[in-house]
């Protein structure tokens, strides 16, 4: 089950170009012959000179969200490749530079950053956590780089002073905790616990989690939180369970593997409810059944409506040599960040400027409302080298850009957790 909801932002962007090309459309005077008008041919799409786009990552290889590395590498890699197969047609040829943003813990990010930027890239996609893509943001985008998140959903990005160049295809927390609150609720559930990460994103979403519970008449009765890096949650927990609520949401990153097994055999699995952050498939990390019944959120299209695009993407990794994945959250996500920072360069003449390409960000996700539909980027980029303006909608969804970098139209997915530890579609 997905819920596809809008979103819109609450400042403007001063760098940002709000209508980065309008479509153009042959005049001239009109022929007569035998009565009838001749027909204006379609323009040709012509390739611009061979030109190379490098594109930096920092995704997380190490620390409490290296379970979404895999996925997020391999969807920007994947998404290189099919650019680069099209350079032929476009001129356009893609490099990407790997790096690893660690965590707000491990700290990856202050060496990683400059050593990618030192490659002189055009963006960097990443990081997949809010709190970790808030310690190098400054650093980015004051070298004019695009910083380009496939899973930041703190609120935090939507008024943040990022020179019109940051941009994310996830959307804002404001949404997923609405979802996470009124699903909590209509499961008739009346108080509710939470475990929260102290960052940006934990917080953040625990906020409009309980706005959405208690705007639906429920109560959040303990709301603990915890500090990137710590190993014990006893108190956490106890504090929770002492309040004993009738649900409980666990708001975390990869401290879930921790913290599960000090609420096993105290509550009902069906009464637990994960986040993006922490939903996973433990399979046999847990005994057969441990989580049987509980719920989570995951920003994006439902898993199992992504089928077509899962397995092309297991073909490429194959291919490629790489480990085969086990998660695919934030793949699409990581897809789509490299088709639109491909065509945005199209769009741009050919550049890869970074405040250049992101003065076409918001308009070739359709964000400007000139564009002609399109679902791939062959597709896409015929329309941009014929003249025309393309509307990318992407395998996460339609994302179409605001003014301030955030995805107006994003998807919901709710899962449940079956007897094995794994979680589907609900």
């Amino acid at each position: 089950m997905s819920i596809t909801t809008k979103a819109s932002a609450f400042r403007s962007r001063g760098l940002k170009s709000k209508l980065g090309g309008i479509a153009i459309l042959a005049t001239g005077a009109l022929v007569l012959a035998g009565c009838a008008p001749t027909a204006t041919p379609e323009a040709e799409p012509e390739a611009i000179a061979d030109y190379t786009m490098t594109l930096g990552t920092l995704l997380p290889q190490t620390g409490n969200l290296a379970f979404l590395g895999p996925p997020e590498e391999a969807g920007v890699g994947y998404a290189a490749s099919e650019v680069n197969a099209y350079a032929e047609s476009t001129g356009l040829t893609v490099e990407v530079e790997y790096g690893d943003s660690g965590n707000t813990d491990n700290k990856a990010y202050e060496t990683e950053a400059p050593r990618i930027l030192g490659f002189d890239p055009t963006a960097i996609i990443g990081a997949a956590s809010s709190g970790t893509s808030l310690q190098f943001i400054d650093q980015v985008v004051g070298e004019g780089v695009i910083q380009f998140s496939p899973a930041n959903t703190s609120d935090a990005f939507t008024t943040y002073d990022d020179n019109g160049l940051y941009f994310r295809t996830a959307p804002s927390d404001v949404l997923q905790g609405e979802v996470l609150g009124n699903l909590i609720a209509e499961d008739g559930h009346q108080t509710l616990g939470m475990i929260v990460l102290n960052d940006s994103y934990g917080t953040g979403l625990a906020k409009y989690v309980t706005e959405a519970f208690e705007a639906a008449g429920g109560e959040v009765v303990a709301a603990p939180t915890y500090n990137t890096g710590d190993t014990s949650f006893d108190t956490q927990i106890s504090e929770v369970l002492a309040a004993d609520p009738d649900a409980i949401a666990l708001i975390t990153f990869a401290e879930i593997s921790t913290i599960l097994p000090g609420l096993f055999g105290q509550v009902d699995p069906a009464t637990l409810y994960f986040v993006d952050g922490n939903l996973s498939n433990f399979g046999e990390d847990f005994p057969a059944g441990s989580l049987t019944g509980a719920k989570g959120t995951l920003p994006g299209l439902s898993i199992g409506d992504l089928g077509e695009f899962t397995a092309a993407l297991d073909e490429w990794v194959a291919a490629d040599g790489g480990e085969a994945l086990t998660e695919y959250s934030y793949a699409a996500e990581s897809f789509d960040a490299v088709i639109l920072l491909a065509l945005a360069s199209l769009a741009a003449g050919g550049s890869t400027d970074g405040v250049e390409v992101a003065a076409k960000l918001q308009e070739v996700s359709g964000g400007s409302g000139d564009g002609e539909k399109c679902s791939t980027y062959a597709e896409c980029a015929d329309i941009i080298l014929s003249g025309g303006v393309a509307d990318y909608d992407g395998i996460s969804g339609p994302i179409t850009f605001d003014e301030v970098g955030d995805p107006t139209e994003a998807s919901i997915g709710i899962y449940v957790y079956g007897e094995d530890n794994n979680y589907g579609a609900l």
